[in-house]
Order: C-alpha cells, then structure tokens, then sequence
C-alpha cells in the first residue's frame, strides 16, 4: 500500500520477479510470443550467413586481381546473399507484427483486471492512497509494460540469438580473430552489469515519484478553488516543486547511469574493430587467412558487438518496466475484500426492520470510533441521526451499507444479519444521497437512471417535478439527452436535486440522506424536503443532518456523541428532557438570531 501522499517510499531492487509475473501475465499469448521469436531468431541465424558470402564475393574478386574473375560465379553469390536478405526481413517483419498485436492484447488484459480489482478493495485501501498515484499505474505504468512488450523483448531476443550465432559463425571462420574479439567485448559485460545493478533503484524510485506528482496534481486542480480562495498556490507550488525536484533527480540518475551503457557498447566495439584489424593483419602477413576472412570478420565483429549496444538498450527499457510492473501487480496483490461466493442467502421483499446489536468499529483498529451502538428500528420509520461533527453519524451509515466490515457485534435487516448476504444484495437494498453529489460525464438521462433499467419519462418527469428541477432540465438545448460535462454550468444545489431524483427513481426499500439538502438554498430545500417526505412514506429511512430544523417530524431521532447513543426519541420528547440535543437544537437558532 503506498505511503503518505508525496511521499515515496523505498522498494528492494525485484527486477527478476516483476519481469517473472509480467510473462506469468503475458501467458494466454504465450503461443504468438513463441511464434514472434521463432521468427526473429530465424531471421537472425540468416542474416548471419551473409557474411560468408561476402568473404566468398571478396575472395573471388582478390583472385581475379591477378587472372580473371568469375562473374558468373559473383552474380549466384550476389543473388543467393540478396534472398537471403529479404527472407530475414520477411521474417523480421512477421514479428513485428504478431508483438504489435500481442503487446496491446496483454496491456488491455491488465486494464481490465486493474478495473475488476478495484471494485473488490475496501475502502480502508483508497482512505490511504491518492486517486492519482492509482491513474498513474494504470496510464503510465501499464503503458510502459506495453511499450516495452511491444519492442524491447523481440529485441532482446533477436540480440542474444545475434550475439551467440555471430560467436559461432566467428570461430567457424577463424577461432584466433574469434577470441581476440570476444575478449575485448568481456570487458563490456562486466561493467553493463554492474550499471544495471545501481541504475535498477533510480528508475524504481522514478516510477513512485511519478505517481506521487500525479496524485498531488489531480487533488489540486479538483480543488483548484479551494486553493483559489486560501491563496494556498505559492505553498501547493512549492509542494509541486518538492515532488518535481525527486522525480527530476530520479529520472536524470537513471537515465544518466543508463545512457553509459550504449557509449561503453560502441567503444568497445570499436576496440574490438582494432583488435581483429591488428590480428587479422598479422595472419595474413603469414598466410594463415585471406583478405576475405578479415573483411567477413569485421562484418562479424560489428554483429557481435551490435547485440551488446540493443542489449544495453533494452535492459534500460526492461529496467524501466521492472519498476512499473511492480508497481502495477502491487496493486493487484493488494488484500481484497472477503470471499463471498459461498453466500446463497438473498433478501428480496423487504420489510425494513433494521437492528444494531452492540456494535463495535474504528477506521483504524487503535482508534474505536462506535464504541457500543444498538437501536432497533422498525419498518417505515424515518430515523434522524444527529450529533456534532466526528461524533459517527455517517460512519454508522458505512457500516449500515457493509462499506465497512465490523469489529464487533452485528446489524440486522428483517432479523436477516448482513454478513450473511452479499454486499451486493445489500447494496441493492438501498438508495442513497450524499452530501457531496457525484454526476458523471454523460446525459441527464443516463445520470438520472444510472444502473436502473426500463424508466419510462412519466417517471422521469415525476421525480424532477418533486425535487423541483423539473422546469431546469428542459430549459437545456436538449432536455434529458443534454450531456453533462465540465461545460455545464449546473449549480451545487442543482447537482444535489439530480442525485436525489436518481434516489427517487431508483425506489429501493431502504433510503440514506446524509446531508442531502446541504448545497441548496432553503426555498429548494422546502421543496426537496416536501418531496423526501414522499420518498420516506413507507419505507424505512436514515437521514444525517446538522439542521435539525429538518428532523422535526422523525419518527425517531439518534442522539450520537463519540460514537455512543446519549440519547433517542422524537425531537418533542428530546426537547421535554433538556440535555444535550436540547442545547444543540436552542443553539441553531440562537447562531441564527
């Protein structure tokens, strides 16, 4: 689980075993990955013929020098060496395009069991982790891994069948020239490993920054009027600037330590070329091989040396994925939330009586925050929960909707306990608003209906006309069909009266209003409030709010204080009795005087 936002926090250097899950990932394309690299070393070890034909073509032409030279010969050489070619291309070419198949098929795989795991974490994971650094495992990590799917492992492939089939063809051609090339080339190994070693970290460390500047990025400009209003840009800058700072040192370090790579490479290649060219002339000096074997072995060397720079370069890439594969499959590792397949118990008809039975809870098991709650609810009452900020009011509704699971004690619908139900049973039983309205970019219509199907317009029309957004909604260009977007210049309250109309179409047994009337003014909120005394007639409902002016005519009001009950009734006996909902009630209108 990440750390503190903006924080990033250090992780072992796992290159093998993220590169281990991603191809356990890759395994259904496991077939078209064999074929791709099938293809790849076969244009290789073809490719690796060529040479030997250019010796043969030099030879002929150095014997020509003093006689004549066989053109007919030249040309079948020349003919066989340029089919050759096009085959390897052919072959090269077919790889390509099964990886560019491959690569996105394996990406979108991830995506998708990305999405899947996210609808089973618990909530406990996202009160901990900033939605941005989660975006950013799924755009910039996931497209890594695909990037380098894509490229680096046919590369890494086709380089180590280059690098041993060039070895091979070099001592089959000579076995002196072959060892003076591979040695001076043992050096290049030595060192790739140990910048690969050191530069692993930088590109860990890369990645969680990364994420950390997208997580402060999306919490600032979804509260970019907040920040506004505080004057807190100079602090929310240098914040930005922190976190910018460590990804720039980040990224310059590895990209620094692994740029080496690529220049080491090529100075020992060319080591190599100086090495062949001195020994390769001594030998012919003393008759041991031709022109042609050293113009073929400086052919070879290049071959050999060339793996050694795509090497380097995809280590860079594959390094690079290593961190983001890590980050992404610690994601999908993350403890998800219980096993509920076993569960067959289902309630349908429901009646609505709802019963708390001690129960026990803290977000943080060190910090209890419901000590001992029991209340039992009878169906059709419409319950008031009151208290001062922190006190646990909408925890219990949390817990009420199983987005929590209990330390304690148990609650009951229609004596059925909820644990024995799926949350998804559960879930269906209920509709909900909240205080901070939640549309998405879509029409008026599919946020109105959400997941409920076969609404009919009457319906529509009737609860817009109750919630009195009635006349609004066809005021738009387009009525329902109007899409909703960051253009749509919908005030707060009209925002709350569309969510508590998706509450009224949604018509579940059970209804939750936590705070729904806190965004509009009070002439809506006397008519949204007419309109949730319709929707709570006959039906059991939970209604959160600081005014208690809207609670009066509860069938039962919930007096919370630190998590304990200190007090239950209507709101005439509660006054009767004085204490401290008395006090709470008199001082509201005492604030308002």
């Amino acid at each position: 689980m990440g750390g503190p936002r903006g924080v990033v926090t250090e992780r072992s250097d796992n290159f093998g075993e993220a590169w281990k899950k991603t191809l356990g990932y890759a395994k259904p394309q496991l077939p078209a990955i064999i074929v791709a690299m099938t293809c790849a070393v076969i244009g290789t070890i073809i490719s690796l013929i060529g040479p030997g034909q250019i010796q043969k073509i030099t030879d002929l032409i150095t014997q020509g020098i003093t006689g004549h030279i066989d053109l007919d010969a030249v040309t079948a050489t020349c003919t066989f060496l340029l089919i050759l070619y096009a085959v390897s291309w052919l072959m090269n070419f077919v790889q390509h395009f099964i990886m560019a198949t491959v690569a996105p098929t394996i990406s979108r795989r991830m995506r998708t069991d990305i999405t899947e795991k996210t609808n089973r974490l618990p909530l406990s994971f996202f009160d901990s982790t900033s939605f941005g650094d989660i975006l950013s495992r799924i755009t910039n990590d996931i497209d890594t891994i695909e990037r380098t799917l894509n490229l680096s492992i046919a590369q890494f492939i086709t380089s180590i069948a280059l690098f041993i089939g060039s070895a091979v063809m070099m001592f089959v051609t000579n076995w002196i020239l072959a060892l003076t090339a591979i040695v001076a080339s043992v050096l290049g190994f030595f060192l790739m490993s140990v910048i690969m070693k050191r530069s692993q970290l930088h590109f860990n460390r890369q990645q969680r920054h990364l994420g950390a500047i997208n997580g402060h990025v999306e919490e600032i400009y979804a509260g970019h009027n907040i920040v506004k209003a505080y004057n807190y840009e100079k602090e929310s800058k240098e914040e930005f600037s922190r976190i910018n700072r460590h990804l720039r040192d980040s990224v310059f370090k590895s990209t620094a330590l692994s740029g080496v790579m690529q220049p080491l490479m090529t100075f020992i290649g060319n080591l190599g070329y100086v090495a062949v060219f001195i020994v390769g002339a001594l030998l012919v000096r003393g008759d041991m091989i031709s022109y042609g074997v050293i113009i073929a072995f400086t052919i070879y060397v290049r071959l050999f040396t060339q793996p050694l720079q795509q090497l380097a370069q995809s280590f860079t890439n594959m390094q690079s994925t290593a961190a983001a594969a890590e980050r992404v499959f610690e994601y999908l590792d993350e403890e998800e939330l219980s096993d509920e397949s076993n569960k067959t118990r289902t309630l349908d008809k429901v009646k609505g009586d709802v019963r708390f039975e001690h129960v026990r809870f803290g977000y943080n098991p060190d910090r209890i925050i419901i000590k001992d709650f029991s209340v039992d609810i009878k169906a059709g009452q419409k319950v008031a929960i009151v208290g001062p900020t922190g006190a646990g009011k909408t925890t219990i509704v949390n817990l009420l909707m199983r987005f929590y699971e209990l330390n304690a004690g148990r609650i009951f619908i229609d004596d059925v306990p909820i644990d024995e139900l799926t949350r998804e049973n559960v879930h269906e039983l209920f509709c909900m608003v909240l205080q901070d309205t939640w549309l998405f970019e879509g029409t008026v219509r599919e946020n109105l209906v959400y997941s409920k199907e076969n609404v009919t317009d009457e319906e529509l029309d009737r609860a817009c006309k109750a919630v009195g957004i009635y006349h609004f909604i066809h005021t738009l260009p387009h009525g329902y069909d109007t899409i909703l977007d960051d253009k749509s210049s919908l005030s707060a309250g009209q925002k709350q009266q569309l969510t508590i109309a998706r509450a009224m179409i949604e018509n579940a047994p059970l209804l939750i209003l936590d705070e729904a009337t806190s965004s509009v003014d009070t002439r809506t909120e006397r008519i949204i409030q007419k309109a949730m005394d319709g929707l709570t007639e006959g039906r059991t409902s939970f209604v959160i709010a600081h005014r208690l002016s809207t609670i009066k005519n509860s069938d039962l009001i919930l007096v919370l204080k630190d998590g304990d009950i200190i007090g239950s009734g209507t709101h005439e006996e509660l006054l009767k009795e004085g204490g401290f909902y008395a006090d709470l009630y008199n001082s509201q209108f005492e604030q308002s005087a």
